[in-house]
């Protein structure tokens, strides 16, 4: 299969791209490179600094699938620049599924983000709830599904919300929830809670690219929305697991302004067939033996929001 990845190079990207050369598909990854680009040559992968907006400078015609992760991923970076986020996510994606459809592409899976449903207290939040977004970044994520949506009856579309990824990448990012906390506690021997009591659906980064492997031929009959996530737990309850491998000290810091608490109940996609075989806890211990390792880099590239800063300055 022919597969355009965009944000080849990003966190999700850099793993999903070698499993995609190893399952044999030819792939072109398409991504600015702004945090580096952490991908192998291969003699079956294409690799082109590109940014979104500019898509219609390739020919789309070859792809069979374009897998769509290109965006400015969380909250604080979808802060730093509000015009960026609506260009990257909302203009990027109007325009790459104008393009996909000329060149008769089949299917496009798009990866939009379970934070859509803003705070719900619902203990299982399914994909019929109402999406209530409370930050930039989950605006910009919404309204790009509905730009998606709007042209279902023009290409196969298949729309990913993930919960909090964790996990190894090339492209580490230590923004993330259970990322940031093992890293804290391995290298700073504490961890840093704000708040506690709030929930996050986690996912494992090999079960989030196993699942867009996953929807590469699945009948068209399931195109839709997709939950993804199958851990809810509070971010005091992550703390003292980390903790209980790391024999980190933790510190609460009552006073917090992210509100966001929210559990993702991901059945629909189990009953598509996905059986997801990782938890949190295995991000944790394969964090903490690739440190002991000294495999385990702290890159000013691995730090998203600092490192968007110092690019935007320049």
């Amino acid at each position: 299969m022919n597969i355009l990845v965009t944000g080849g190079c990003g966190y999700t990207g850099s793993i999903l791209v070698e499993k995609l050369l190893k399952k044999k598909h030819k792939v072109t990854s398409i991504d600015t490179q702004w945090f580096g680009n952490f991908l192998k040559k291969h003699k079956n992968l294409k690799n082109l600094k590109l940014n979104i907006n500019d898509i219609d400078k390739i020919s789309l015609k070859k792809f069979n699938v374009i897998i769509h992760l290109s965006s400015i991923a969380n909250d604080p970076m979808s802060e730093l620049d509000k015009n960026l986020s609506w260009e990257t996510s909302a203009l990027g994606s109007f325009k790459l599924i104008n393009q996909a459809i000329k060149y008769k592409v089949k299917r496009i899976i798009y990866a939009s983000s379970g934070s859509v449903y803003g705070v719900k207290k619902e203990n299982k939040v399914h994909e019929n709830l109402s999406l209530k977004p409370i930050s930039l970044y989950n605006k910009v994520k919404m309204l790009t599904e509905r730009i998606l949506m709007s042209y279902k009856d023009k290409i196969e579309l298949f729309i990913i919300r993930p919960a909090t990824v964790c996990g190894y990448s090339p492209r580490m990012r230590y923004d993330l929830t259970v990322n940031a906390l093992t890293f804290s506690a391995l290298k700073k021997k504490s961890i840093t809670v704000h708040g506690g009591n709030q929930i996050r659906p986690n996912i494992h980064i090999d079960d989030l690219t196993d699942i867009y492997l996953y929807l590469l031929n699945i009948s068209n009959k399931h195109a839709g929305v997709y939950n993804a996530g199958f851990e809810n737990d509070s971010i005091i309850n992550i703390a003292k697991k980390i903790q209980s491998k790391t024999q980190a000290k933790i510190k609460i810091i009552k006073k917090f302004n992210d509100p966001r608490s929210y559990r993702l109940d991901s059945s629909k996609l189990k009953k598509i067939g996905f059986k997801p075989k990782k938890k949190y806890i295995d991000a944790v211990l394969e964090l903490k033996k690739l440190y002991l390792n000294k495999k385990l880099k702290d890159k000013p590239i691995f730090h998203s929001v600092s490192w968007l800063k110092k690019i935007k300055k320049n």
